[in-house]
Order: C-alpha cells, then structure tokens, then sequence
C-alpha cells in the first residue's frame, strides 16, 4: 500500500493534536530511521488518546497522514491493542483482566461486583461518566491475580473489599 503524503494542512491537524502532542510524537519518531517512522505508531496513539481521552477515526486518520501510513495500518493497531479508546469512556476506565490466570483466580468475581456496584456492564460508562468497565485480555500481572488497571496503575490481588476501597477512594 502507499503511504498517505506528508502535505498535512496546518489547521485541521492542530485542531485533532496539539502542537505539545505533536512535538511528543517527534520524539518518538527521532528514535527511528527516517524511513520507519511509522514504528511511533502506538505510543504516537497513546499520546493523542492521552489528549482526548479516546481515539476516533479523524484523530486516527491525522496519526496516519503524519506518519506516512495507510490509514488502515493505524486502524489495525488500534482495534487490535485494548490499551485504545474508541469510543468516549468515564473519567477512569477500569480495564479488568479475564484472561486465564485472572479468572482462575476470581476475576468473574471481580467483574460481577464492580457490574452491580457501579450498575453498569462490561463496556459500558456510568450515567455520571465516572467509571467505564472494559475487559481486557491480558495485563501481564498473572502473579497478582486477579487484578484490574485505573490510568497507568496496576491493582492486583483484588477481593470485592479491595474493590470498594480503591473505587471509594476515586470518588
């Protein structure tokens, strides 16, 4: 596939990512050759996603024409990885892990209690827009089973107890 032009008009990419997220992304790019500077890729998605709380197809669109990439690529990266927002989630996204070692270890326990304590399903956003529940499959805490992530934060051998008090204390 062909690579999208670099000829990026001004105003319509600085209304989708800020000149701050921009030079972000740069420093990403400098740590490639300049021929691979499409391997910024995911961090240059995170860091529109940290922008804008999620990810939609014209902000991933713009990450493609800046990165000389088929728009598709971008989309493949950003369904495929559950780190990616596509569609607006509450001010914490509780990502839960359900993956084998996680539910060995009670993480339909987990999902259950947080379903009935917020009052809302896997995938779905409080009617405050505080919480979202999202399923992962895997965070790589196998250890601390069963865990969730808030933000960039691991909690791990979690209970309902343990739930409350971390979710009390976000409040």
């Amino acid at each position: 596939m062909n690579a999208v032009p670099m000829n990026i008009a001004a105003k319509p990419l600085a209304e989708l990512i800020s000149a701050e997220a921009l030079a972000e992304i740069d420093r990403w790019i400098a740590k490639y050759p300049p021929e691979q500077k499409q391997s910024a890729v995911i961090q240059a998605l995170h860091i529109v996603q940290d922008q804008h709380g999620w990810l939609n197809n014209e902000r991933m669109d713009a990450v493609a024409e800046y990165l000389g990439m088929p728009k598709i690529a971008v989309y493949e990266v950003a369904t495929f990885y559950t780190m990616f927002n596509l569609k607006p989630c509450g001010r914490h996204t509780i990502a839960v892990c359900t993956n084998i070692s996680c539910m060995l270890r009670g993480s339909d326990v987990i999902v259950s209690h947080l379903e009935k304590k917020l009052g809302i399903r896997l995938g779905q956003t409080t009617a405050d827009g505080k919480f979202t529940i999202k399923e992962v499959e895997c965070l790589a805490a196998c250890g601390g089973a069963p865990m969730f992530q808030i933000g960039k934060t691991y909690y791990e051998n979690l209970t309902p107890q343990r739930v409350d008090e971390i979710l009390d204390k976000l409040k």
